[in-house]
């Protein structure tokens, strides 16, 4: 069974064993409360809120207080200098860095926060549903101000937003990711401009009319499946934000459709596959310790954006997939390969909406998110004015100007979360993304004629091999170094989008 001790284990220092014991214990009430998160926004009937605010409070609270709990500092300070083997001190690693970040943070404030974020998530769908930002404000802004508290327990000294980012990435820097997003800006800007200014656009778009969300989700169940995805340990199901969610033994996926834009749903159904397959790719024997938990969400993001952009946006899976899709679509029975590849990689001069945007000026969409809420955190912007705040953003940067706050401010479901800090991992992902596929392909040959085979297998056991099986055995740096032999830069990404675009597009920085 997974939660057996292995021969390594046995052979460790009894203190390691206990941490062992209590950690387990934790990630299991931190597993229950991420199936009822998963239930509230899949499944949970609108009235459900008040008692799931209490439930996941309560959840959140009991989590904090055993990890905090006076036996596992004590454990941990018997485990200082003891002689572990490698894995091992990755465990020990990883649970002092929690529990010292945690140990900070008062019970009462652990509670309000997951009950506050409760009632927002209700709160947004409403907002969004009604096109109303106000009705989601007062959230907003209480959970600004828990997080801004909160950073403040765990770090008085330092900058609020980088506490919070390190919620979510811990072993990159706040300064790195700003100069990866910095270098992502000077290569894209200058792009899309020329892009948009090419002799030779793209206009294609294969896909116009409508498309029946019934026959969507069958596509995307194919989809997955196409894809190797693992229905006996997997669910597909339908939500306002797609999202995954779950363990090595049960990571579900959800998705949306829009009857007017068939790529958007099936592009977000491979994006969560990768999501999905990282999970299902932890090792079972390490399932609640950190040997069989992901490593933070830059690498997460690395595997949805590897099978969203490299996979599910190549020729070559058009020329296997676009059969499966006349098949559910007769009306689609005209369109080639190539114009669907067109379709699905075309820059627009109007997209409003981060999900259903291109591969290049979503990374603009990621940087207005982060400035916003680095602003928002610091106290430099008043929740009051983010929706004309956000809209300036998008006329200065992507030319176009929301006309509702459904598609403008309200359109991302994280700061329902209270996940401030969150959005950098996005950019920082498609560029990790693009230095392990470059190294995939170094090692395997070109991946396009097993793409167009249907042919996954060498794909995910590279992926296995390299990146899923360590669970949180390296820090985000060792295991990028681990498995491309090289540093974690932005190198590959630019490469990889200037040669593409400047092929699609015939540009002349190419």
């Amino acid at each position: 069974m997974a939660t057996e001790a292995t021969a390594d284990e046995s052979e460790a220092p009894d203190a390691y064993q206990e941490l062992l014991s209590n950690y387990r214990r934790i990630a299991n009430v931190g597993n229950a409360s991420g199936i009822l998160s998963w239930d509230q926004q899949v499944m949970m009937p609108e009235g459900g809120t008040p008692a799931r605010a209490q439930q996941l409070s309560t959840l959140s609270a009991v989590h904090h207080d055993l990890l905090v709990d006076d036996e596992v500092g004590d454990l941990l300070d018997e485990l200082e200098g003891a002689d572990l083997d490698e894995e091992q001190s990755a465990v020990v690693r990883e649970v002092r860095r929690k529990y010292e970040r945690e140990a900070r943070v008062p019970t009462e404030l652990v509670e309000e926060i997951s009950s506050t974020s409760s009632e927002a998530l209700s709160a947004w769908e409403e907002a969004k549903a009604e096109d109303d930002f106000e009705t989601f404000e007062p959230y907003l802004e209480k959970l600004v101000d828990l997080k801004r508290q909160y950073a403040e327990h765990i770090d008085p000294d330092a900058d609020p937003y980088e506490v919070l980012f390190q919620d979510y990435e811990p072993y990159v820097s706040l300064d790195r990711a700003e100069t990866i997003l910095e270098e992502l800006k000077e290569t894209l800007v200058p792009m899309i401009e020329e892009i948009r200014s090419s002799e030779t656009p793209i206009t294609t778009d294969a896909f116009e009319g409508t498309w029946d969300a019934e026959k969507q989700e069958e596509l995307s169940r194919e989809t997955l499946t196409l894809l190797g995805y693992d229905w006996d340990r997997g669910r597909l199901d339908v939500s306002s934000h797609p999202f995954t969610s779950g363990t090595q033994f049960d990571a579900r996926v959800t998705t949306r459709f829009d009857e007017a834009d068939p790529l958007s749903s099936l592009l977000s159904t491979v994006h969560e596959f990768g999501h999905a397959n990282y999970q299902l790719g932890l090792p079972d024997e390490g399932y609640a310790t950190p040997l069989g938990e992901a490593r933070d969400l830059s690498v997460h993001e690395s595997q949805s954006r590897l099978w969203e952009n490299h996979v599910g946006r190549s020729e070559a899976f058009w020329e296997l997939f676009l059969p499966t899709v006349k098949d559910h679509f007769p009306d689609a029975s005209d369109v080639t390969a190539r114009e669907a590849f067109e379709s699905i990689n075309q820059v627009y001069e109007d997209n409003l909406i981060r999900v259903e945007a291109d591969e290049l000026t979503y990374h603009l969409h990621i940087v207005i998110r982060f400035e916003i809420e680095r602003a928002l955190v610091s106290g430099d912007l008043d929740v009051s004015d983010v929706p004309e705040t956000w809209n300036d953003k998008y006329e200065e940067y992507l030319g176009v100007r929301p006309e509702t706050d459904a598609e403008g401010c309200l359109q991302d479901i994280h700061w329902s979360h209270g996940n401030f800090g969150y959005f950098p991992t996005y950019s920082l992902g498609s560029v990790m993304a693009a230095q392990l596929y470059e190294t995939v392909e170094d090692e395997l040959g070109d991946l396009d004629e097993r793409t167009r085979n249907g042919d996954f297998a060498d794909l995910h056991e590279w992926l296995r091999e390299n990146v899923h099986q360590y669970g949180k055995r390296y820090e985000t740096d060792d295991l990028v170094l681990e498995a491309t032999g090289e540093e974690f830069t932005a190198d590959a990404f630019t490469d990889y989008v200037t040669e593409k675009y400047g092929a699609l597009y015939d540009l002349d920085s190419a």
